[in-house]
């Protein structure tokens, strides 16, 4: 990877971990994953990096049905395998937008998914921070068992 793709994904990385209830996590090989809550409380994913990506796309995130078609008009934007149906666009390379547009879309998806969420898992979001982390231990003990 190259400094600049390395210095896009930091900074889309801490402006995604800057979010209320965001969880990432490192999974399919070397795809960060980032969730809208931890997934053993019911959390989403609503984008993903490939930290391997060499002839495929570099990025990828829930655009939604109202963003989806303008961002495929932008070039090295394209419908994302396997998640297209959900509204799901990937970026050949980090250049693809400018950074402020390419955080503010990625914002955007993190709000897009926690609005699609159900309610019981929408209310987590209200909770203390210090419940909430316990509430999420208990779930990743309760999947282990």
């Amino acid at each position: 990877m190259y400094f600049s793709q390395v210095s896009r994904l930091d900074e889309v990385r801490s402006a995604l971990l800057a979010l209320p209830r965001v969880a990432e996590t490192l999974q399919w090989g070397g795809r960060l994953v980032f969730w809208t809550m931890d997934k053993a409380v019911g959390g989403k994913m609503f984008a993903l990096a490939d930290l391997d990506a060499v002839d495929r796309a570099v990025f990828a995130f829930a655009a939604g049905p109202q963003h989806m078609p303008r961002l495929l008009e932008c070039d090295g934007v394209h419908p994302a395998p396997y998640l297209a149906r959900a509204h799901w666009v990937a970026c050949d390379h980090w250049q693809v937008l400018p950074l402020p547009q390419l955080i503010d879309e990625v914002c955007a998806a993190y709000d897009y998914v926690g609005s699609r969420m159900p309610t019981r898992v929408q209310r987590l979001y209200e909770l203390p921070t210090k419940e909430y982390r316990a509430l999420v231990r208990e779930a990743r003990a309760r999947a282990t068992e």
